[in-house]
């Protein structure tokens, strides 16, 4: 297994990564996390742990430079700034296309809340190289213009309590052409932070990438 802390240049600056690619790995899974998350957060670690025992390699990146995350916890001018985030993750994406460990795998993306936008994003922009797309309680309504042109699979989950959120996933659902599936957890909220439930985005979304990453 190869377990790697990376430097990714995006644009004009260098985010850091931490890559981890198990031996006969299926493919990639890039996180792409939404505002005030990071590559260390609990959640992203633990889901991140149920991919690798399944044979993913997968990529923890931070989306956003140390500099840029301090002024985002103040003015909140980088959470939303869906385009940007879009073009981060797009770099990263090239870097693994470019990198000896990885340039001969296949890649998908995990985005929740914002960074599910972003995924979509690039993913419409990227429809050679993204075989499928999860987003978990994430907001696609804020890619809605991309949403036509995604071609990878997408699989929306979303917590049943959080029913703002479930109506503007089905909003979306409707401008979106390629395959696409909509499952409800029910009992939790946005952060899927109940007992069992995070469990079961791990589940729902392992089974949904052993489909299309082999």
């Amino acid at each position: 297994m190869i377990e790697a802390e990376i430097k990714i240049p995006v644009g004009s600056v260098i985010v850091k990564g931490n890559l981890i690619v198990p031996h006969n790995a299926r493919g990639v899974i890039v996180f792409v996390h939404g505002s005030g998350s990071s590559r260390f957060s609990p959640r992203n670690q633990y889901v991140s742990k149920q991919f690798v025992n399944a044979r993913f390699g997968i990529l923890l990146f931070d989306l956003l430079t140390s500099q840029e995350e301090q002024v985002d916890m103040m003015t909140a001018e980088y959470r939303f700034n869906i385009p940007l985030l879009a073009e981060r993750l797009i770099g990263a994406t090239e870097s693994l296309k470019h990198d000896p460990k990885t340039n001969r795998l296949s890649y998908a993306y995990f985005g929740a809340s914002t960074g599910a936008a972003a995924a979509l994003i690039a993913a419409a922009k990227l429809p050679r190289d993204i075989v499928t797309v999860v987003s978990r309680g994430g907001r696609p309504d804020l890619a809605a213009e991309y949403l036509p042109q995604v071609k990878a699979p997408t699989l929306l989950l979303i917590g049943g309590e959080d029913r703002e959120v479930i109506e503007l996933n089905k909003q979306a659902m409707a401008r979106m052409n390629a395959e696409k599936k909509l499952v409800i957890i029910p009992g939790a909220t946005h952060l899927f932070q109940e007992p069992g439930k995070l469990e079961e985005v791990a589940k729902i979304s392992t089974e949904w990438f052993l489909n299309y990453l082999k």
